[in-house]
């Protein structure tokens, strides 16, 4: 919390980053890499349409 001025702020920047992280956060060890490579390649895609939208 020391660096957010309000408990507001502090509350969007987690509520964006939960968000964020639950998209990208694929828990590594319980894939194959090609499992995992093709996840992350399919969340990439997505966030970059999301972001041009």
């Amino acid at each position: 919390m020391f660096g957010f001025r309000s408990m507001r702020s502090l509350q969007t920047f987690v509520a964006v980053h939960a968000s964020v992280h639950n998209h990208f956060n694929q828990e590594r060890h319980l894939y194959s890499r090609d499992n995992f490579k093709a996840n992350r390649t399919a969340a990439l895609a997505e966030w970059r349409q999301l972001g041009a939208a």
